[in-house]
């Protein structure tokens, strides 16, 4: 599918949308310069389960990678893909809410989103770095929030997570054992943590 940005660039995108879906996930890639793309396994793979648990799911490349238009803006040009992202899911899945996932460059990516559809941000390896400040705006935001965090993180491990997300109201921290930055090994744990916090988001009294 083709998504329209508000600086007039279309981004290349896939959606699954099962039938009666009660809310949809848009899930954002990690660094394009080290291969990130919508088409990395973990993306795939989250994509997949939250469709599988009866969610729509729509992941995209940023502007520049694969049929995007446009180019690499590292982390400038890259929250208009998320807000654009966020509104075609809203749309495909006839409003329902959406939850912003993302990994690594991609995690900090949505938290520059704070869209009135949005209900929440599942981050995975989420450096905190390629958005500065005000521009995580989500982190101030008092709508949940869960942190993914492998215990090996090269770029900020769940200590330094913990730190710097510490004045986040409405914020989890779960950590995956074992597992650094590349997560290899580890998709099923992340795909359970992220439909588990869809499952909540979406029917807290559950």
């Amino acid at each position: 599918m083709s998504i329209r940005t508000a600086d007039d660039l279309t981004l290349d995108g896939r959606f699954r949308l099962p039938e009666g879906a009660p809310a949809i996930v848009v899930i954002a890639h990690p660094h394009p310069t080290y291969g990130g793309s919508m088409e990395v396994p973990l993306v795939v793979s989250l994509a997949r389960a939250v469709a599988d648990a009866g969610y729509g799911s729509l992941r995209f490349d940023f502007r520049g990678v694969g049929r995007s238009g446009g180019t690499h803006e590292g982390g400038r040009g890259e929250p208009v893909d998320v807000a654009a992202a966020v509104h075609a899911a809203h749309d495909l899945a006839g409003g329902a809410p959406v939850v912003l996932a993302g990994w690594s460059f991609g995690a900090d990516m949505t938290l520059t989103c704070t869209d009135d559809v949005v209900a929440g941000w599942c981050t995975v390896a989420a450096p905190l770095r390629f958005a500065e400040g005000d521009a995580l705006a989500a982190g101030a935001d008092e709508r949940p929030k869960l942190l993914v965090v492998p215990r090996h993180d090269q770029f900020r491990d769940p200590d330094a997570a913990a730190e710097a997300t510490a004045s986040w109201p409405a914020t989890d921290l779960v950590v995956v054992e074992g597992a650094d930055h590349s997560l290899m090994g580890f998709s099923a744990d992340v795909a359970a943590h992220l439909v588990g916090f869809v499952e909540r988001v979406v029917s807290p009294a559950a």
